[in-house]
């Protein structure tokens, strides 16, 4: 049976911990599947033995060894909150929001990708690119701690383009937040 695009690259952990890549036939590291997932592959890695699922720990491992070497993306506010939800009712929360600021934040950037290259380019979408991932960083880090950083009022209003663009901006935050208040209950 043939292998869809869509499918996710099979990664098998040996005995050993040697990665294999089943579609290739040959051993990967992480590294390597940091560049596939990059290159915007889906990959699975399962345990050869107890045929667990270990994909989560191998890409949280990826993520540590980035940050490690200092390229730094996550802030310590941030870190410092995911440790947090782990020991507090916050933990069923954080996951849907995650995954929803991130589907915002990808929705953006292809919105942006979509306006440079097209001819008649300009600012204004990059403009309110910005104002949205202030609005994100914002929520994210509203009422989790005190972290003062971008996204702050003053910011939404500088880079703002029209009205319409910071209405819109505001009414997805809102109805994230509604999503979340949701699934508190």
């Amino acid at each position: 049976m043939a292998k869809s695009p869509s499918d996710p690259l099979l990664i098998k952990r040996y005995a050993s911990r040697r990665l294999y890549n089943t579609e290739t036939s040959d051993y990967v590291t992480l590294e390597d599947i940091a560049r596939f997932i990059r290159d915007g592959r889906e990959v699975q890695i399962i345990d050869l033995k107890t045929g667990d699922d270990l994909t989560r720990q191998y890409l949280l491992q990826i993520v540590a060894e980035h940050e490690s070497r200092g390229e730094s993306v996550l802030p310590i506010d941030v870190l410092t909150d995911l440790v947090r939800s782990y020991t507090s009712q916050a933990h069923s929360v954080v996951p849907q929001f995650l995954a929803m600021s991130f589907d915002m934040l990808r929705e953006s950037q292809s919105k942006m990708v979509e306006q440079i290259t097209s001819p008649m380019s300009g600012v204004p979408a990059f403009e309110a690119m910005k104002a949205q991932q202030a609005a994100f960083l914002k929520a994210m880090t509203g009422g989790m701690s005190n972290w003062s950083g971008p996204g702050s009022e003053e910011d939404e209003r500088e880079t703002a383009d029209s009205p319409t663009e910071l209405e819109e901006i505001r009414a997805q935050l809102a109805a994230m937040q509604e999503e979340l208040q949701k699934m508190k209950k």
